[in-house]
């Protein structure tokens, strides 16, 4: 899977990763790989995501909208 999470100045974070906990507005959820098409909006919170080396990283947004389709998950953030 791949995370892209972007901001209007730039791209935060671009790579391969296993899994990704996100905060959405209705409670924060997590995308696992081939998981269904979605668009979600995010709420101020941590994006948490397992690379694919194994490594677990964690950024905070301040919220935005996150696209989910062919294993691409993309995140707009504020």
């Amino acid at each position: 899977m791949t995370l892209k999470i972007i901001s209007a100045e730039q791209v935060e974070f671009e790579g391969a990763i296993t899994q990704v906990t996100l905060p959405g507005v209705m409670g924060s959820f997590q995308v696992l790989n081939n998981h269904a098409a979605l668009i979600a909006a995010l709420k101020d919170g941590p994006v948490a995501y397992i690379t694919d080396a194994g490594e677990q990283q964690q950024s905070h947004i301040n919220g935005g909208v996150a696209d989910i389709k062919d294993n691409v998950v993309s995140v707009c953030i504020y």
